[in-house]
């Protein structure tokens, strides 16, 4: 089970671009909580605080318990860290989407895959560990959400894969995938061949001369001899 962080938010008024430069400017974050048949509420969360979160967090679809400030009221909600957007080049958090859920729904989310030992066919055999899928999408209640699927391939050989229908997953997790899809898979190595270079090649290219046409190099039959001539 992944285990709830726990993450400050309160409540913002103001939306728009402006408003978004001004609480970036005091080391705030926006963001947003969906969910239920309550409206999204505006919240900002500290930039520090939610940077920490992720760092230690093996996927960006994890739980938090949002304790959100709201004026003089305090309450706690329950959320799915569902999307976070970073700056393409400085890698800061630009903004956070929470989805509200419930101790008795159901929730959806992408859970990292997790290959543990070495392939008997990588290491006997030089093939090749490839992953088809980084992630699995699953659903189950908030308190059955797994933190990684982890898959032993140790016993794997060229030629051998694990798929969807293969997994054990834990108590309370499904998935809607399709059950015949490839996972993991050890593939045979790739082998190179070199083209071999034949008798002919290694002589070198043939070099063929031009003859000299006979016909017009000696004197048509019956012909007098040329002259010599005439000496001064």
């Amino acid at each position: 089970m992944a285990k709830q962080q726990k993450l400050s938010a309160v409540t913002r008024l103001e939306t728009g671009r402006s408003a978004v430069n001004k609480i970036k400017q005091q080391g705030l974050v926006p963001a947003v909580v969906y969910g239920g048949h309550d409206k999204p509420i505006a919240l900002s969360v500290n930039a520090r605080e939610i940077r920490n979160i992720l760092s230690h967090a093996t996927s960006e679809h994890f739980l938090v318990d949002l304790e959100i400030t709201d004026g003089g009221n305090k309450s706690s909600r329950l959320a799915l860290v569902q999307e976070v957007q970073h700056h393409p080049l400085k890698g800061e958090v630009l903004h956070v989407d929470f989805h509200a859920v419930k101790a008795d729904e159901v929730l959806h989310a992408a859970i990292p895959v997790e290959t543990t030992g070495e392939p008997a066919g990588v290491k006997n055999f030089g093939g090749i560990l490839e992953i088809s899928m980084h992630a699995l999408e699953v659903e189950c209640l908030p308190k059955d959400l797994p933190e990684l699927i982890t898959l032993d391939v140790s016993a794997l050989n060229v030629g051998d894969a694990i798929h969807v229908k293969d997994i054990k997953f834990p108590e309370g997790v499904s998935t809607r995938i399709d059950a015949d899809l490839i996972v993991v898979r050890v593939s045979a190595p790739t082998v190179e061949i070199e083209p071999v270079a034949t008798a002919e090649a290694a002589a070198g290219p043939e070099v063929i001369k031009e003859k000299k046409d006979d016909a017009a190099a000696a004197p048509a039959k019956g012909a007098a001899p040329a002259k010599p001539a005439d000496k001064k």
